[in-house]
């Protein structure tokens, strides 16, 4: 299964109090997928979340479910994010419990981090245990 690492930026957050979990993802190269750190293809998913977040605040205000942990990235076999992925984003959404989501996830993970965002800052990662 972790012949074809897919990325994963997705965010936890409520618009107009309604639940919502979007994402944006791709295929990782050998190469990236070796590296400690995301770099690149890390900051550009989170660029795209960014820019569907962005967009979606016309629907209302949003809101972060789980503080400085709502936007994540994580590093998953392609098998598990078109399979079990979308079941555990259903469930949450449906009003799971956040931290039995984030258990769950991180079961299904390689490897992840939260984005970390200062003022006058360049985006960093938290690894995320």
């Amino acid at each position: 299964m972790a012949d074809a690492p897919y990325l994963v930026a997705l965010a936890l957050l409520e618009i107009r109090g309604k639940r919502a979990l979007p994402l944006a993802g791709r295929s990782l190269s050998a190469t990236a997928a070796a590296a400690g750190d995301p770099g690149d293809d890390g900051k550009g998913l989170a660029l795209e979340l960014m820019l569907r977040l962005w967009q979606r605040s016309d629907e209302g205000p949003i809101q972060r479910v789980a503080g400085d942990d709502s936007l994540l990235l994580v590093e998953m076999p392609l098998e598990v994010m078109s399979e079990q992925l979308p079941l555990l984003k259903a469930s949450w959404i449906a009003g799971g419990e956040t931290g039995e989501f984030m258990e769950n996830l991180h079961k299904l993970t390689l490897r992840g981090c939260c984005f970390l965002f200062a003022k006058y800052e360049p985006i960093s990662y938290k690894p995320w245990p």
